[in-house]
Protein backbone atom coordinates (compact mmCIF):
# COMPACT_ATOMS: atom_id res chain seq x y z
CA UNK A 1 0.00 0.00 0.00
CA UNK A 2 1.43 3.33 -0.99
CA UNK A 3 1.35 5.85 1.77
CA UNK A 4 0.09 9.38 0.60
CA UNK A 5 2.71 12.51 0.25
CA UNK A 6 0.93 14.84 1.98
CA UNK A 7 3.56 17.73 1.61
CA UNK A 8 3.18 16.93 -2.12
CA UNK A 9 -0.72 17.06 -1.87
CA UNK A 10 -0.26 20.44 -0.50
CA UNK A 11 2.02 21.70 -2.94
CA UNK A 12 -0.03 20.37 -5.76
CA UNK A 13 -2.83 22.53 -3.93
CA UNK A 14 -0.73 25.58 -3.49
CA UNK A 15 0.74 25.39 -7.28
CA UNK A 16 -2.98 25.35 -8.70
CA UNK A 17 -4.15 28.19 -7.16
CA UNK A 18 -0.22 30.08 -8.12
CA UNK A 19 -1.38 29.41 -11.79
CA UNK A 20 -4.44 30.80 -11.82
CA UNK A 21 -3.01 33.71 -9.86
CA UNK A 22 -5.61 33.08 -6.93
CA UNK A 23 -4.58 33.80 -3.23
CA UNK A 24 -7.13 31.59 -1.18
CA UNK A 25 -8.14 32.86 2.52
CA UNK A 26 -6.99 30.21 5.00
CA UNK A 27 -7.98 29.21 8.89
CA UNK A 28 -4.87 27.69 10.20
CA UNK A 29 -5.49 26.25 13.30
CA UNK A 30 -2.32 26.51 15.55
CA UNK A 31 -1.46 24.39 18.73
CA UNK A 32 1.29 26.94 19.72
CA UNK A 33 3.79 29.90 18.27
CA UNK A 34 6.43 27.68 17.53
CA UNK A 35 4.72 25.18 15.42
CA UNK A 36 2.90 28.26 13.48
CA UNK A 37 6.41 29.74 12.93
CA UNK A 38 7.17 26.98 10.51
CA UNK A 39 3.96 26.56 9.22
CA UNK A 40 3.64 30.34 8.45
CA UNK A 41 6.84 30.76 7.03
CA UNK A 42 6.15 27.73 4.29
CA UNK A 43 3.19 28.89 3.01
CA UNK A 44 2.48 32.66 4.00
CA UNK A 45 3.17 33.56 0.44
CA UNK A 46 0.17 31.33 -0.86
CA UNK A 47 -2.56 32.13 1.14
CA UNK A 48 -4.17 34.49 3.33
CA UNK A 49 -3.88 33.15 6.24
CA UNK A 50 -5.67 33.77 9.31
CA UNK A 51 -4.21 31.52 12.50
CA UNK A 52 -6.54 29.88 14.54
CA UNK A 53 -6.15 28.98 18.35
CA UNK A 54 -7.98 27.15 19.71
CA UNK A 55 -6.77 24.26 22.44
CA UNK A 56 -9.04 23.21 25.32
CA UNK A 57 -6.71 20.16 25.75
CA UNK A 58 -4.28 21.91 27.81
CA UNK A 59 -4.45 20.49 31.38
CA UNK A 60 -4.47 24.32 32.97
CA UNK A 61 -5.72 27.52 32.24
CA UNK A 62 -1.96 29.03 32.77
CA UNK A 63 -0.51 26.95 30.19
CA UNK A 64 -3.05 28.06 27.79
CA UNK A 65 -2.28 31.69 28.31
CA UNK A 66 1.04 31.42 28.13
CA UNK A 67 0.50 30.01 24.60
CA UNK A 68 -1.96 31.88 23.62
CA UNK A 69 -0.11 35.32 24.62
CA UNK A 70 3.04 33.53 22.63
CA UNK A 71 0.71 33.44 19.38
CA UNK A 72 -1.07 36.93 19.35
CA UNK A 73 2.78 38.08 20.05
CA UNK A 74 4.17 35.57 17.10
CA UNK A 75 0.88 37.25 14.65
CA UNK A 76 1.62 40.54 15.54
CA UNK A 77 5.33 40.00 14.62
CA UNK A 78 4.60 38.88 11.40
CA UNK A 79 1.29 40.47 10.48
CA UNK A 80 -0.78 37.83 10.46
CA UNK A 81 -4.37 37.70 11.43
CA UNK A 82 -5.51 35.51 14.22
CA UNK A 83 -8.54 34.26 16.04
CA UNK A 84 -8.36 33.40 19.66
CA UNK A 85 -10.97 30.86 21.32
CA UNK A 86 -11.46 31.19 25.00
CA UNK A 87 -10.10 28.63 26.97
CA UNK A 88 -12.50 25.71 27.42
CA UNK A 89 -11.20 22.18 28.78
CA UNK A 90 -14.81 21.21 29.56
CA UNK A 91 -15.32 20.82 25.69
CA UNK A 92 -11.59 18.73 25.67
CA UNK A 93 -13.11 16.56 28.72
CA UNK A 94 -16.11 15.80 27.81
CA UNK A 95 -15.04 14.21 23.83
CA UNK A 96 -12.31 12.33 25.60
CA UNK A 97 -14.37 10.62 28.75
CA UNK A 98 -13.38 7.37 29.18
CA UNK A 99 -9.95 7.03 27.72
CA UNK A 100 -8.03 8.85 29.93
CA UNK A 101 -5.37 5.84 30.10
CA UNK A 102 -4.88 5.63 26.53
CA UNK A 103 -1.56 6.12 25.72
CA UNK A 104 -0.08 9.07 23.83
CA UNK A 105 -1.01 8.93 20.00
CA UNK A 106 -4.30 6.69 20.54
CA UNK A 107 -7.97 7.32 20.67
CA UNK A 108 -8.01 10.15 23.05
CA UNK A 109 -5.62 12.05 20.28
CA UNK A 110 -7.99 11.23 17.41
CA UNK A 111 -10.53 12.48 18.86
CA UNK A 112 -8.49 15.66 20.45
CA UNK A 113 -7.79 16.19 16.33
CA UNK A 114 -11.32 16.03 15.66
CA UNK A 115 -12.36 18.14 18.23
CA UNK A 116 -10.11 20.81 17.63
CA UNK A 117 -10.37 20.68 13.50
CA UNK A 118 -14.05 20.11 12.96
CA UNK A 119 -14.25 24.05 15.45
CA UNK A 120 -11.48 24.96 12.73
CA UNK A 121 -14.00 23.88 10.00
CA UNK A 122 -16.80 24.88 11.35
CA UNK A 123 -15.00 28.48 11.99
CA UNK A 124 -14.10 28.39 8.64
CA UNK A 125 -17.01 28.18 7.19
CA UNK A 126 -19.22 30.49 9.29
CA UNK A 127 -16.08 33.20 7.98
CA UNK A 128 -15.97 32.53 4.65
CA UNK A 129 -12.52 30.51 4.37
CA UNK A 130 -11.75 28.68 1.19
CA UNK A 131 -9.65 26.35 3.38
CA UNK A 132 -8.82 24.94 7.16
CA UNK A 133 -5.57 23.35 8.19
CA UNK A 134 -3.70 22.82 11.17
CA UNK A 135 -0.02 22.80 12.29
CA UNK A 136 -0.31 19.78 14.50
CA UNK A 137 1.66 17.70 11.70
CA UNK A 138 4.50 19.12 12.38
CA UNK A 139 5.37 17.58 15.49
CA UNK A 140 7.05 14.30 14.93
CA UNK A 141 4.69 13.36 17.50
CA UNK A 142 1.97 13.30 15.82
CA UNK A 143 0.17 11.08 13.31
CA UNK A 144 0.09 13.04 9.66
CA UNK A 145 -1.76 10.40 8.40
CA UNK A 146 -4.49 10.54 11.12
CA UNK A 147 -4.60 13.96 11.10
CA UNK A 148 -5.13 14.20 7.64
CA UNK A 149 -7.46 11.29 7.38
CA UNK A 150 -10.08 13.37 10.28
CA UNK A 151 -9.18 17.04 8.73
CA UNK A 152 -10.30 15.14 5.44
CA UNK A 153 -13.40 13.65 6.99
CA UNK A 154 -14.62 16.36 8.41
CA UNK A 155 -13.89 18.30 4.90
CA UNK A 156 -17.16 15.93 3.54
CA UNK A 157 -19.44 16.87 6.67
CA UNK A 158 -18.80 20.33 6.89
CA UNK A 159 -18.08 21.40 3.50
CA UNK A 160 -15.16 23.31 3.65
CA UNK A 161 -11.80 22.17 1.88
CA UNK A 162 -9.32 21.00 4.03
CA UNK A 163 -5.68 21.67 3.13
CA UNK A 164 -3.42 18.53 3.60
CA UNK A 165 -0.08 18.80 5.10
CA UNK A 166 2.61 17.03 6.78
CA UNK A 167 4.81 20.22 8.19
CA UNK A 168 7.49 18.14 9.76
CA UNK A 169 8.88 17.32 6.13
CA UNK A 170 11.70 19.42 4.79
CA UNK A 171 13.06 19.39 8.25
CA UNK A 172 9.67 21.72 9.38
CA UNK A 173 10.18 20.54 12.91
CA UNK A 174 14.05 21.58 12.95
CA UNK A 175 13.06 24.74 11.87
CA UNK A 176 10.30 25.18 14.38
CA UNK A 177 12.97 25.15 16.89
CA UNK A 178 15.13 28.04 14.95
CA UNK A 179 12.67 29.91 14.73
CA UNK A 180 11.55 29.99 18.34
CA UNK A 181 14.97 31.17 19.07
CA UNK A 182 14.77 33.90 16.69
CA UNK A 183 11.38 35.21 17.56
CA UNK A 184 12.75 34.05 21.27
CA UNK A 185 8.96 31.71 21.63
CA UNK A 186 7.69 29.84 24.83
CA UNK A 187 8.26 26.53 24.05
CA UNK A 188 6.55 24.47 26.53
CA UNK A 189 8.42 21.36 28.35
CA UNK A 190 6.15 18.38 27.86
Amino acid sequence: MNRENFDLSMQKVINSHRESGEKPKLLLHACCAPCSSTCLERIKDFFDITVYFYNPNMDTEEEFNLRKEEQIRLCELLGVNYIIENYCNKDFLSVVKGLEKEKEGGKRCEKCFFLRLTKTAETAKEKGFDYFATTLTLSPLKNAEKINAIGREIEKNIKVKYLPSDFKKKGGYLRSIELSKEYNLYRQNY
